[in-house]
């Protein structure tokens, strides 16, 4: 069963990277989904009360991968990491099928209480760089987070999230200077 959850999560990179050429470069060079494959092991580890052990074992994984993952969280199947330097993803996650996230994703608790606190994530989310989102909220299936989204409640499925773009600052108005930039970008 394991190797075919390998087999699955290299074809889903694949089909989901077009800098993604070849089955062993995906073995052999995605942190990504290195960091899935170990949580895989730490997660079973955490199921069967080594807790210590799976704990040191995510820790270590962080250090190599850069990918955070609590061993409790629990994460489905063909789900992709990619450029997943940052990412965390907090012990009471719930990840379904077919997730996609990019780099410095962060799925998140809100409260220190040892309760659900972390959201629950359904099948084909597609989750964009930078995004953060806290708490148990709900994001739908199917649903897309934008870079840069911060998302504190339950998104419905299907549904698109995006972060306010930032502005383009032409040359007038840095010559300016940019305390008066700042006071006009927010409506002063």
């Amino acid at each position: 069963m394991l190797f075919k959850g390998i087999r699955e999560d290299i074809r889903a990179m694949l089909e989901r990277d077009p800098a993604a050429r070849h089955p062993l470069e995906v073995l052999l060079l995605y942190p990504g989904m290195h960091a899935i494959w170990a949580h895989r092991i730490n997660h079973w580890l955490w199921n069967h009360g080594f807790r210590f052990l799976a704990r040191f074992l995510a820790h270590l994984v962080r250090l190599l991968t850069g990918v955070e993952i609590h061993p409790g969280a629990r994460i489905g199947r063909r789900v992709t990491i990619d450029h997943g330097m940052g990412v965390v993803i907090g012990e009471t996650a719930e990840i379904g099928n077919d997730v996609h996230m990019y780099s410095g994703v962060v799925i998140g608790g809100v409260s220190r209480k040892p309760v659900k606190r972390h959201p629950t994530i359904e099948d084909g989310v597609v989750i964009g760089a930078g995004a953060v989102l806290l708490g148990p909220i709900r994001v739908g299936k199917g649903a897309k987070i934008g870079a840069g989204a911060v998302v504190r409640e339950d998104v419905p499925p299907g549904a698109v999230v995006v972060a306010s773009p930032s502005p383009i600052i032409d040359r007038a108005q840095l010559r300016r200077g940019t305390h008066e930039y700042f006071l006009e970008g927010a409506g002063i």
